[in-house]
């Protein structure tokens, strides 16, 4: 409701500007912004727009902003207009008319949705070995961006892209073949054996770092990893039938890993296909071509097909390096495939994959994955694939690190002309996650003196040091479990775990969510569990205790008010002149404008901190009113609603984050 009347002002006022004023805000170069007032008793907003216009009109803003509230005249929702100032026009909301259309329960507006589809490219883990908690922060990231932008009416594609035929794929085949001497047969054998105990994705991670450290002590058994490398690119061979069972398992693994979490993909686009399929091919003839490209003749890129640097826009103008799109020795790069991969979301490269169904979610969604060949068309479900890709904009979550390359891939669109999708390609960028000493200490990892002094560790999964996704994941379940016993000794074991899943994977959403993306995280079990303060089962908490306050009247043999009857827009009025009472829906109903903003900003942390500020506000009227023994009848069914708002806009925040509400704390 909030963001509708904002909305609606925002219009009258461009409205007004346009008819009265004839300023396009357009061509003015800015909007109308709407701000907070520095005090509540200024009122519920305030408008600086009358400064915005001195410049152009050549009048005192508060002349201007005068004329425009007589203009703008009468706003329904909008009991009053003040100049306040030398020019700001502070606006009190109708509070009366505000709780009956909150009692109402009718649509909330958010920000005017992009036409076309939109995709999101998130996780993107080599298939290579377990996940870690990196990948997490990427996973959820991007998957609480989906949850936004579909809330805000956007038909969003979620897309996780699989390089199952790169270096870190080539390392762990050449653990198993050159270091294990194990065969396809054996490598499938340790899959279909794969356990809790014995998992394949934990065994691959192991193998992966001791490969890592063979190439460092043996440095002429890299020539293993340019055959495998070349046999897994062919697609033929003993190496590359070893990398396709290797690659697939583990993709199983990480989909599962994900799905604890609540993340979940349409497509999985793979890097195989992109080569067998002429993708690449195709890109490369697009570039060459358009001159995008040129063969270099000399210096140390001789041979190379390389992008020159003044396809660069900004700093990388100043980048003398030109950037290597096809090596010397015939092999494209990383971020060759990523153009060619970037031309398909949009449509532009003039062939599609074909497409098999991989698994399906336990709801029925199925999950879909390229492939090189077209399907049986005796099989009804195989010839059902959505059409894919064909974006108008695209969102590729990668870790800042990636940002020189994410920017060739933009220089490569612009390069071919295709300026409006270079400009629609985003770097939903973020930076790493590392660990607290104290949660190194409480894994189990050893540091050295100096490390345990260090703010945050780094890891890193060649090393083989880091922290598993699912065994975090576990170790939180275990610490909220130990709470959980320990409040409800009496239920079910099942239903105590099931409650203490709820809470831990809540509080590692919302810790990896509640740092701007440019932060490096370190993570830290105790004050991501914490019930007090910043964190996911604070929140929670706020929303079981509003949910049982309801529950709590039924149980004393009182029925639920009928609101509708008993709240008018006069009652709502008398109540909402508590200037407390008033604050509180205020911030309780600006969860749309909480959304636009994180939309708008890309910064899921805006969500995740108005979650924090709306738990806040209810603790603070659930202290302040008496909810169950107020003995004025219409305060009491007033202050019941304002309960019911309060958990149903708690659960509608916490649903975009992606953190479920359990049934107890």
């Amino acid at each position: 409701m909030f963001h509708s009347l904002e909305t609606r002002i925002q219009s009258a006022f461009r409205a007004c500007l346009a008819d009265k004023f004839g300023v396009q805000l357009d061509i003015a170069g800015f909007d109308i912004v709407i701000e907070q007032p520095k005090q509540t008793s200024f009122g519920d907003l305030a408008l600086p727009v009358a400064f915005q216009l001195a410049k152009s009109l050549k009048q005192a803003p508060r002349k201007i902003a005068a004329d425009l509230v007589e203009a703008v005249g009468t706003i329904p929702g909008v009991a009053a207009m003040e100049i306040a100032g030398n020019g700001y026009i502070n606006v009190r909301l109708d509070r009366g008319a505000f709780g009956a259309a909150l009692l109402s329960g009718g649509p909330e507006a958010v920000a005017a949705a992009d036409p076309g589809k939109t995709i999101v490219e998130h996780t993107n883990i080599n298939p290579n070995k377990a996940a870690h908690i990196g990948h997490l922060r990427n996973a959820v990231l991007g998957d609480t961006f989906v949850r936004m932008l579909r809330t805000a009416g956007r038909t969003v594609e979620v897309q996780n892209y699989i390089d199952n035929t790169g270096v870190q794929v080539a390392d762990v085949v050449v653990g198993f073949h050159f270091l294990e001497h194990k065969t396809p047969a054996d490598v499938a054998a340790l899959i279909a054996a794969d356990s809790k105990h014995a998992r394949f994705d934990y065994l691959c991670w192991d193998l992966y770092a001791r490969t890592s450290q063979y190439y460092k002590d043996n440095p002429d058994s890299l020539a293993w990893r340019a055959q495998t490398l070349h046999e897994v690119e062919a697609g033929h061979g003993e190496l590359a039938e070893m990398a396709h069972l290797v690659a697939d398992a583990i993709v199983d693994c990480h989909l599962a890993t994900m799905l604890r979490l609540g993340i979940r993909y349409n497509v999985l686009p793979r890097e195989s296909e992109i080569l067998h399929l002429k993708f690449w091919a195709s890109c490369f003839e697009l570039l060459k071509e358009r001159k995008a490209i040129y063969f270099e003749e000399e210096g140390k890129n001789k041979g190379c097909w390389v992008m020159p640097s003044s396809a660069f826009r900004g700093a990388d103008e100043a980048n003398e390096d030109s950037k290597v799109i096809v090596r010397s020795n015939g092999i494209v790069t990383y971020v060759g495939k990523d153009i060619a991969y970037q031309l398909w979301k949009f449509g532009l490269l003039g062939k599609d994959f074909f497409y098999k169904p991989h698994t399906a979610y336990p709801d029925g969604q199925q999950v879909w994955v390229s492939t090189a060949t077209p399907q049986s068309e005796t099989s009804q479900i195989e010839n059902q694939a959505p059409a894919f890709g064909k974006a108008d904009t695209v969102y590729n979550v990668i870790d800042v690190r990636q940002s020189y390359l994410q920017d060739v891939v933009v220089a490569g669109l612009r390069a071919l002309d295709f300026e409006q999708q270079a400009e629609r390609s985003i770097h939903f960028s973020y930076e790493m996650v590392a660990l607290s000493p104290r949660c190194c200490a409480d894994l189990g990892i050893e540091l050295s003196e100096e490390d345990a002094k260090r703010p945050y560790v780094e890891v890193s999964g060649r090393k083989g040091l880091g922290v598993k996704a699912d065994d975090l994941m576990d170790k939180l379940i275990e610490s909220a479990l130990g709470e959980v016993a320990s409040r409800h000794a009496e239920d079910p074991v099942e239903t105590q775990r099931a409650v203490a899943t709820e809470i831990a994977m809540g509080a590692l959403r919302y810790f990896l969510l509640k740092f701007t993306r440019t932060t490096v995280i370190a993570f830290d079990f105790q004050e991501a569990l914490s019930f007090v303060g910043e964190t996911g089962p604070y929140v929670q908490y706020a929303t079981v205790r509003a949910r049982n306050i309801l529950k709590k009247l039924q149980e004393r043999g009182e029925a639920l008010p009928d609101f509708g009857t008993e709240l008018s827009a006069e009652s709502m009025a008398r109540q909402l002149a508590n200037e407390d009472a008033w604050q509180m829906l205020l911030v309780a109903s600006k969860v749309g404008s909480a959304l636009d903003r994180a939309i708008a900003t890309g910064e899921p942390a805006h969500l995740a901190k108005y979650a924090f500020l709306l738990a806040q506000t209810f603790s603070n009227f659930y202290q302040e009113f008496p909810i169950l023994i107020e003995p004025d009848r219409e305060k009491k069914v007033f202050l019941l609603w304002m309960t019911g708002f309060f958990a149903r806009q708690l659960e509608r925040t916490l649903a975009i984050l992606g953190i479920t509400v359990p049934v107890y704390m």
